[in-house]
């Protein structure tokens, strides 16, 4: 693995205090995100990885403050001190600090951040969604800003904005409609439905099928609709690669690919998926990343 300090120093982070706040952040998301970081570190150019890696931090934080059981205070707090942040330029919040500065380095990520706190809301008062077209809204209104944050480092300066969106919209979509299939066990035990009401009804099944985790013919077909359908849009998100610098393009295809690994899983898997999630193998995860690293030294 690439030295960090070296890293760092090739992003032009060079304030002590600042490398320490990036340093933290790595160490979060190498513990929360894995995969992710190692594919950060290997297939993405160094000057750009810190970068990546505090938009991740600044999500998840974001994230965990949205699914608090708290009464909204730490959630409300944050926002406040977010729009500060992004307001004067400035903040006190070693969470903050990094993406501020990734934010001057990379003027174009402001909007995606003011988009996803703008949608973050959505998040913290989802109850389910009635029918596909809630789920739609849910995923233009916060799944796509949240992705933007990551897609906006990666794509090329002179990428077609229109086809750019449209091909991460497709990406997100599938990605976002895996992971609700691929998490139902999570989901449910805290009481969230995160698959639309109607789609259920369409295939015959209940809320409580999927709760007693229940092997019938219903959910079998709902499962694997719905993940076919995540599948379909990953494809149809393929050509994103295309729209990225050349030095980039090794991740966004490992990236791709995990994702398309994890559906090919979770259909393997099948009914079985409401009492865990699904993930491709250990070895094939390993293989994915070492391909694509020779890939980029070629």
């Amino acid at each position: 693995m690439r030295n960090w300090d070296r890293t760092l120093t090739l992003a032009g982070i060079d304030h002590p205090r600042l490398r320490a706040d990036y340093t933290r952040q790595r160490q979060q998301v190498a513990a929360y995100r894995r995969h992710a970081y190692a594919a950060v570190r290997l297939l993405l150019p160094e000057a750009l990885a810190p970068h990546i890696i505090a938009a991740t931090a600044f999500m998840h934080r974001t994230d965990t403050l949205l699914d608090g059981a708290d009464d909204g205070t730490a959630w409300a707090s944050w926002e406040k001190e977010v729009h500060s942040a992004l307001a004067t330029g400035e903040s006190t919040d070693p969470e903050l600090r990094p993406l501020l500065h990734t934010l001057a380095a990379r003027p174009a990520l402001r909007r995606p951040v003011e988009e996803f706190l703008a949608g973050a809301l959505l998040d913290r008062e989802f109850t389910g969604f009635p029918d596909e077209a809630d789920y739609q809204r849910y995923v233009d209104a916060y799944s796509l800003p949240a992705f933007m944050l990551i897609a906006t480092l990666l794509l090329a300066p002179d990428a077609d904005p229109s086809a750019a969106r449209r091909l991460c919209r497709a990406y997100i979509d599938g990605s976002q409609r895996l992971d609700f299939v691929n998490d139902l066990a999570e989901d449910l035990g805290s009481g969230r439905l995160t698959l639309p009401v109607s789609t259920l009804a369409r295939h015959g099944v209940s809320r409580e099928d999927l709760e007693c985790g229940r092997d019938t013919a219903g959910v079998r077909s709902l499962l694997r609709t719905l993940l076919e359908r995540a599948r379909e849009d990953l494809l149809a998100a393929r050509p994103l690669v295309r729209l990225t610098p050349p030095a980039n393009r090794s991740f966004v295809r490992a990236m791709l690919e995990l994702e398309m690994r994890t559906a090919e899983a979770a259909l393997a898997k099948g009914a079985a998926l409401p009492a865990g999630p699904a993930r491709p193998p250990a070895l094939t995860t390993l293989r994915v990343l070492c391909r694509e690293y020779a890939r980029r030294g070629r």
